[in-house]
């Protein structure tokens, strides 16, 4: 176990504020100042320390588990986070009503708040997790890395300046040089963050990022950065208490990444040696040290591919990923925040802790990978997840999945003894893990868990966008076959299936002509009846035998070419979401519809938004002359900013929202009149 240095004015508390901090805090009730899996999970360490627990909610959250299953809970608010969950002053009066005695923050924006952790402490809260003065010298990236280079911990070479002009950053990244990476000073989870490869998009790419800045942490600074060229994103797990003990959990690997968000961590890291753990643990160590941290923190590096690394932030929370270092040590972290918080010393010192086996964690989210990650909500029709892996959710049948939070909608985590058992247990869960009713990107993890770069422990920051094609593919024999076992269960399960008996003799007359819409495409499907329950199903060139066996109203066993397997599905009248070998479908039956004419979105001049969302910003005037693709509005959705283009050029003659506005999928939002062609 490691002792910090003699304080200094600079690094470490006053005397007073530090005498303060070394007494015993009991308390015994918790506020949990977060949501879903994440109050979940809290909930669960807290219980079997015997403390009481408070949940807060919004009003989209009124049915959620997190807000059930606590001892008490409290409405704090609207849907949207700035009126609801990010409100310390509604916080606060919630543990007052509720005679909590500690807050805990879960590991959101408010893990991360000095104002928050300073506004629990004037109220006499235990607030568990770092001192606000230890948050403010971690939590802004620029005085971190000015903190971290002058403790000797290695940067990355950038700009951390006070002026925040357009003129000086322009400059800035000019002398870095390009590729140069665009990054908010005040938080994580990749919002504010831009990559930027050449001088002309740099304008551009700043005032995006300035704009989701401002919009996710109230603050539209950011920092510059040489970007790292197929790095591997490490973190080291840091805990501390407040006697002057600190120690490292070991690290973990979070280099698959899309927009900057982590998609798959795994502890231990596969290209991290003993001496390089070694070397990491010690600078996050004397890092916490240096700011008299205490409790759960992170410390996030970049891993060249020379084996260097460049510290880029320190997280003051715990992380989304933590299960994987509980997987590989044993040990609870929520507990171990619970007790340093109370005033107990760390459970183990260094030389104690113990790294046993392999764990890989994916976020499951509700986005569509194929429409470049966009954020989906909806319902949750079915949902039963692989009870062989450790699963972190608050998800339950008939879940409603708002637009105005995160899209990680479960965490799936996956122990073994070797990387690869750990890896084959993963994918084999993730596939049987049932989630219906709206998109999401369990099929894409799993094209990135069986990827031979990632099996083969290869995976930089840059694995998905170099192997995006090959990971969203899909085979057609496969889709094919999941598209024929769909037909047969609209069939089987509608009120015109049919029932055999004198439409035996006639089997090879009675075709069925059904015209669906699987996964957003037109499809033709002909089922020609071959007896009870048996059919022959022709989707364009391909035929396939299909024989029922057993049907319930959620799962099918079936026999398709010779082949004996099972799928779980849910029908709503003429929808129907089907679980099969890891292919989600979502097919809806438009047989006894009218055909719809086709039209050509992209042409009629029409900007329609592309999921739920809030608008951020309109960024043109009506009359305004516009290019193809030229920005127009800017949409939030699930705590990301997506920038929706002009579908073509011309005028636009009318806009349809406001800032602030909260639109629906396909909305039209703004229209513009096309150019006229030359003479």
């Amino acid at each position: 176990m490691t002792r910090a240095p003699d304080p200094t004015p600079a690094a470490l508390p006053s005397t007073a504020t530090d005498a303060a901090m070394s007494r015993a805090t009991p308390f015994h009730k918790i506020l949990i100042a977060n949501r879903g899996e994440i109050a979940l999970r809290i909930i669960r360490s807290a219980r079997a320390l015997g403390y009481r627990t408070v949940a807060v909610f919004s009003s989209a959250d009124a049915g959620a588990r997190h807000v059930r299953e606590a001892d008490q809970a409290v409405c704090i608010g609207e849907a949207l986070p700035a009126q609801s969950y990010l409100r310390i002053d509604a916080i606060i009066a919630a543990a007052r009503l509720s005679g909590a005695d500690a807050v805990h923050p879960g590991y959101g924006f408010l893990a991360e708040n000095e104002d928050f952790a300073q506004a629990c402490r004037d109220a006499g809260l235990v607030f568990i997790g770092p001192s606000p003065q230890a948050i403010l010298a971690m939590g802004n990236k620029a005085g971190a890395k000015r903190l971290m280079s002058q403790a000797g911990v290695p940067c990355i070479p950038g700009y951390q300046g006070e002026d925040q002009s357009e003129a000086v950053l322009t400059a800035e990244a000019a002398r870095i040089g390009y590729p140069v990476m665009i990054k908010a000073t005040a938080g994580g989870g990749g919002r504010g963050m831009r990559l930027v490869t050449e001088a002309a998009a740099f304008a551009d790419a700043l005032r995006s990022a300035r704009s989701e800045a401002q919009s996710a942490f109230g603050d539209p600074e950011v920092i510059l950065e040489r970007a790292i060229t197929q790095p591997r994103h490490i973190e080291i797990q840091v805990f501390a208490d407040r006697h002057g003990h600190a120690i490292h959990l070991g690290e973990r690997d979070c280099s698959v990444q899309r927009r900057h968000q982590k998609l798959i961590e795994e502890a231990p890291s596969p290209a991290v040696s003993p001496a390089l753990r070694e070397r990491m643990g010690a600078c996050a160590v004397a890092a916490a040290l240096a700011i008299g941290y205490e409790g759960a923190g992170t410390l996030e590096f970049l891993l060249d591919a020379q084996g260097e690394f460049f510290f880029m932030e320190m997280n003051t929370r715990l992380q989304v990923e933590h299960p994987v270092t509980e997987a590989i040590t044993g040990l609870d972290l929520v507990e171990w925040q619970l007790r340093v918080a109370a005033g107990e010393p760390l459970p183990l010192a260094q030389e104690e802790v113990r790294f046993q086996g392999h764990a890989i964690e994916v976020r499951l989210c509700a986005e569509d990978a194929d429409l470049g990650f966009m954020p989906q909500s909806g319902t949750m029709h079915a949902w039963r997840p692989a009870p062989a892996l450790r699963i972190e959710h608050a998800l339950q049948a008939g879940s409603a999945i708002p637009p105005f939070y995160d899209s990680m909608i479960a965490k799936v985590i996956a122990h073994g003894q070797t990387r690869e058992e750990a890896r084959r247990r993963l994918m084999t869960g993730l596939q049987d893990t049932v989630a219906l009713g709206l998109t999401t990107n369990q099929r894409f993890l799993g094209a990135c868990l069986a990827h031979p770069v990632f099996a083969a422990g290869g995976a930089t920051t840059g694995f998905i966008g170099e192997q995006s094609a090959t990971l969203l593919a899909i085979d057609p024999a496969a889709r094919a076959r999941a598209q024929a076992i769909a037909a047969v269960l609209l069939q089987e399960t509608g009120p015109h299936r049919w029932q055999g008996g004198q439409a035996r003799r006639l089997a090879h007359t009675l075709a069925v002509l059904q015209r669906l819409s699987v996964n957003g495409e037109p499809l033709d499907a002909r089922l020609t009846p071959l007896g009870p329950h048996r059919f022959e199903v022709r989707i364009g060139e391909r035929s396939f035998a299909v024989r029922v066996d057993e049907l319930t109203a959620d799962h099918i066993r079936f026999d398709c070419d010779g082949l004996l397997e099972s799928a779980h599905y849910h029908r709503d009248g003429d929808h129907l979401w089907m679980h099969y070998q890891g292919l989600p479908c979502q097919v809806r039956d438009r047989s006894h519809q009218a055909p719809v004419r086709r039209i050509d979105v992209a042409s009629d001049g029409r900007l329609r938004a592309s999921m739920n969302g809030r608008v951020v910003e309109v960024l043109v005037a009506v009359g305004e002359q516009v290019s193809a693709s030229q920005p127009m509005v800017t949409l939030e959705a699930m705590k990301m900013e997506h920038v929706h283009g002009a579908p073509m050029a011309g005028t636009v003659i009318a806009i349809h929202v406001s800032a602030g506005d909260q639109v629906g999928a396909a909305q039209i939002v703004a229209e513009i009149q096309a150019a006229a062609p030359p003479a």
